[in-house]
């Protein structure tokens, strides 16, 4: 780190954008940048070919159509080139019991008479199901079915899909906010780095290949320039830190500290495999799933050409060597050639990720475990907020103050959401699960759950600051774990149930409708692209009743102990381990594994 001798002169409104970092932060915010403010500003990107970047970030929230649509992209000019799948929830698998799974969906919980369907559902169960009672999504994803028909057309879902289109308006997270669409993406994060990077320099972004070997400081405290090995001195007006855990300009060349959430998510490591599979032959599943493991969970993410597949666990409680091996024994034979990638966590945010005119946008600006799919999320809100806030030429504090305001309220309440996780599993099989249910959580989630023992979540007794997850998402985990006791309202033993019943019953209609018209494949195919004629009429006829079904998979429940032996396939190769690893294809492919429940001490970290 350099300090400048003299004082620069007054700050100017910023013109000159330099970007430090690559990967999926570093190309987002450069190609975001550029489409908000076009050639009112210049920007260079500065990324090192040396570092190697995660890339473990393969799953979304579904607000991140919204990312897309603001740089006008469709589906078909971006999925095919990042080997992208639909996804409509996580499912949660083994974090009740061993057997037992659930989803968190992305549909919007619907009300009757004032009470909530899980308050309903509470009172009167259909089934020991409150996810496929209650929504409909569960049912499709149980079905391995996809969002859309094969016209294009989405399934009939109380959402407009673009209102924006063919105006000058684009539409953002916070045009949006408590609007729920019915899915979100699994893509190739690399895939997606070098998409971005070709559309942000065909619109000018400057793209140098260097490592960045000092970072330099006025006598304010502001960055001036970053010095480069081959390309000298970057100056700019404003700085934009993407490095990831290294924070080599807000934590490491400015000193912002760094607050760590690791006393209530001890979740610090990962390891990821990435697991060759021709979903073209099998099966997929529309959704990310996160399976409980004895330290911490496994993730399973659908690509066209591969599975995405990972540990998040705690150190504490496992090593890497014994992660890995659990990982592998889960995914089954393919995984015994495929390259492990293990990654150390810094889980928690940085005090401020603005401080003067350097942003960290990223894992330089804050991380927690991937269970809920929010790296990406994280992303995409702070440079949504960054052109929300961009300074003007007297540099206002007050903006620094309202976007700091805003990423913490994000992180700190995805914090909140991530606990109630464990703390609200059932499972208590082991000491990582027993210490998961008395763990230290933040004291307004520690009040929370009380309320909720009473009252299931709603707008009121949630994280009262914007940070992605409505009330139904905290409905869903509280209900799906099982470790939390909840009642439903006292109020209801005096209401008419009738309409809620009637709820219950168009929920399940609509279900099985959906189930035997929309088609199994949930990839992006050009022939299903969603097209309109300049009426708005969609093009491609007529929706189909009912789609062909296609040969299902029985879902193979043997997997191996993790303290067994080693299975055969490690000692020899023949046909019938051929056949035992197509086997295993076909099971990853729809989210199950010969890999043990519970038994071994490892995790993983998926999508973030």
């Amino acid at each position: 780190m350099t300090i400048e001798d003299t004082a620069a002169d007054a700050p100017v409104r910023p013109s000159n954008i330099v970007i430090v970092g690559g990967g999926t932060a570093g190309w987002m915010t450069a190609a975001y940048l550029k489409a908000a403010f076009a050639d009112r500003i210049t920007i260079t990107l500065v990324e090192s070919a040396e570092v190697r970047t995660i890339g473990v970030g393969e799953a979304t929230f579904s607000d991140i159509r919204h990312f897309f649509e603001f740089l006008r992209l469709e589906e078909h000019d971006w999925m095919p080139a990042c080997n992208a799948t639909y996804k409509l929830a996580v499912r949660f698998e083994d974090w009740r019991e061993p057997g037992h799974h659930f989803y968190h969906p992305f549909e919007q919980l619907k009300s009757v008479d004032g009470f909530q369907l899980t308050d309903w559902w509470l009172r009167n169960p259909g089934s020991d199901r409150f996810d496929k009672d209650c929504f409909v999504m569960a049912s499709l994803c149980d079905a391995n079915r996809s969002p859309r028909y094969l016209d294009g057309s989405l399934i009939d879902q109380d959402f407009v899909e673009k209102p924006h289109q063919g105006g000058p308006s684009r539409s953002t997270i916070v045009d949006y906010q408590g609007a729920q669409f019915p899915y979100a993406y699994h893509f190739e994060a690399r895939l997606l780095a070098q998409f971005l990077t070709k559309y942000a320099t065909d619109r000018g972004v400057r793209h140098v290949v260097d490592n960045v070997v000092d970072v330099g400081l006025d006598e304010r405290g502001w960055v001036s320039h970053v010095r480069t090995a081959e390309h000298g001195v970057l100056a700019g007006d404003l700085f934009v830190d993407c490095t990831g855990f290294r924070g080599l300009l807000l934590n490491k060349a400015l000193g912002e500290p760094f607050v760590s959430y690791q006393d209530t998510l001890p979740n610090d490591s990962a390891v990821a495999l990435q697991v060759p599979l021709d979903m073209d032959r099998e099966p997929m599943r529309p959704c990310t799933t996160a399976t409980a493991q004895a330290a911490g969970w496994i993730w399973t993410i659908p690509l066209i050409s591969r599975i995405g597949t990972g540990y998040v666990y705690a150190r504490d409680y496992c090593e890497p060597e014994e992660a890995e091996r659990v990982l592998r024994e889960f995914v089954g034979p393919t995984a015994a050639e495929v390259e492990a990638n293990h990654i150390r966590m810094r889980i928690g945010r940085s005090e401020r990720s603005w401080v003067n005119n350097c942003v960290a946008i990223g894992l330089s600006s804050g991380f927690v475990e991937p269970l809920e799919s929010t790296g990406i999320f994280f992303i995409h809100h702070a440079v949504e907020q960054l052109v929300k806030y961009f300074p003007g030429g007297d540099w206002d504090p007050n903006l620094r103050t309202l976007y700091n305001r805003s990423v913490a309220h994000v992180t700190d309440g995805v914090r909140e959401f991530l606990c109630l996780h464990y703390r609200g599993a059932k499972r208590a099989d082991n000491q990582y699960w027993r210490d998961a249910q008395t763990r230290t959580v933040p004291d307004a989630l520690e009040e929370r759950l009380e309320l909720w023992r009473t009252k299931v979540p709603d707008a009121m007794t949630v994280y009262p600051y914007y940070h992605g997850l409505p009330p139904y998402s905290y409905n869903c985990i509280l209900l799906g774990t099982g470790g939390i006791p909840v009642r439903p309202s006292p109020g209801l033993e005096l209401a008419d149930e009738r309409a809620a019943l009637s709820e219950f019953q168009q929920i399940k209609a609509k279900a099985q409708k959906l189930v035997q018209s929309c088609p199994r494949r949930t990839r992006f195919s050009p022939g299903c692209a969603p097209r309109c004629s300049p009426s708005g009429s969609r093009a491609g006829g007529p929706r189909p009743t009912r789609q062909p079904s296609e040969p299902s998979v029985r879902r193979r429940s043997g997997r191996h102990h993790a303290n067994s032996a080693p299975p055969a396939w490690y000692t020899r190769s023949s046909a019938g381990a051929r056949s035992r690893a197509a086997s295993s294809r076909a099971r990853i492919a729809a989210g199950t594994s010969c890999g043990p429940p519970s038994t071994p001490k490892a995790a993983t970290m998926h999508g973030s």
